[in-house]
């Protein structure tokens, strides 16, 4: 997730924000640039009282802390430490600073933890992005068979469609998706997986529904129920139905397969989709002639991004059920 500021307060040396930025600002002359490297040897003083023995624990010359706290003193503008040869004693700022280093510290220490616990090859987890159309048999069926090696890997499931998910994806929330149709995108690496044929789904009253096969543009004069804009299978709704020789009259759209179900079933009209998980009572599924439709399944992933082992290991996965992705 990321954040961002409305704006922020500075005093009149251009670099304490009077208001905390949501997130901090890295340049060069930032409070975070400048006091990041110093807030352990800090806390490492402040905890000892006793500039030897933190350079000790921190593994660095003495003379060279010092001269360090000395330094985020002047930089700051306050004193932090009361002196007493090589013991210190905090003063009020410094106590308050502390707080503050220790929190960011721990912080630090927490994300770091995270970041390492995410990429472990053995438990790590995977982001992974999906259409709703896969959620009920396919990606379940994947997942427990990549479990069946990989038992403890933990996995970040991501149902929504094509273009929200390729967002997240170039956002960096998600390692991988399964989408159609894949894109075409030079910043995207995408394999096609597998194809998926699409069935004309019309009420079990319709005059075609004594039919097994139908030519697309036999349902031309029909009102159809489809996806909305945005969605991979609406684009492919629209670019069969162009090719049959026709533009779909649009009554109903919705963000779901089985609720285009449920309308055409209430026959509100009919639609292109993908075969149901259970059969719906109400409809029959016609396959269809012409043009040939089906909808190609890939998986995408962003082009030069680093992969961990649990992400490595996923996409290999992947990749070689080519064919085989979608229950037959």
């Amino acid at each position: 997730m990321s954040s961002s500021s409305n704006g922020k307060d500075t005093s009149v040396t251009g670099r304490t924000p009077a208001v905390p930025p949501a997130a901090a600002d890295l340049d060069g002359e930032s409070w975070a640039a400048v006091l990041a490297p110093r807030l352990a040897q800090f806390a490492a003083v402040a905890r000892h009282e006793h500039v030897t023995r933190a350079a000790q624990q921190l593994g660095m010359p003495q003379s060279t802390l010092s001269r360090a706290m000395v330094r985020l003193e002047h930089d700051l503008g306050v004193a932090l430490f009361a002196r007493r040869g090589r013991n210190v004693r905090l003063t009020r700022a410094g106590h308050t600073f502390l707080a503050a280093a220790e929190r960011a510290l721990g912080e630090v220490e927490r994300s770091a933890e995270a970041v390492r616990v995410d990429a472990d090859p053995h438990t790590g987890k995977v982001a992974f992005g999906f259409l709703h159309t896969l959620g009920s048999e396919t990606v379940p069926s994947l997942l427990r068979d990549f479990r069946a090696d990989y038992p403890r890997v933990q996995f970040q499931l991501v149902q929504n469609y094509a273009e929200a998910m390729l967002e997240r994806l170039r956002a960096g929330e998600l390692d991988l998706c399964l989408t159609s149709p894949p894109p075409d995108a030079p910043d995207l690496v995408v394999r096609r997986l597998d194809e998926q044929r699409l069935r004309l789904v019309v009420p079990a009253d319709h005059r075609l529904a004594t039919r097994r096969r139908v030519r697309l543009d036999e349902a031309a004069g029909d009102l159809f129920v489809a996806l909305e804009p945005g969605y991979g299978l609406r684009r492919i709704t629209d670019d069969l139905c162009a090719e049959a020789g026709f533009v779909p009259r649009v009554a109903f759209e919705g963000e779901e397969a089985e609720t285009l179900r449920g309308l055409v079933a209430a026959g509100l009209g009919v639609a292109l989709l993908p075969p149901p998980a259970v059969p719906r009572p109400g409809v029959v599924e016609l396959s269809v002639s012409s043009p040939r439709a089906v909808r190609y399944i890939g998986v995408a992933w962003l082009d030069g991004h680093p992969d961990t082992a649990p992400v490595a290991a996923f996409k290999k996965f992947l990749l070689s059920r080519r064919g085989q992705l979608l229950p037959r």
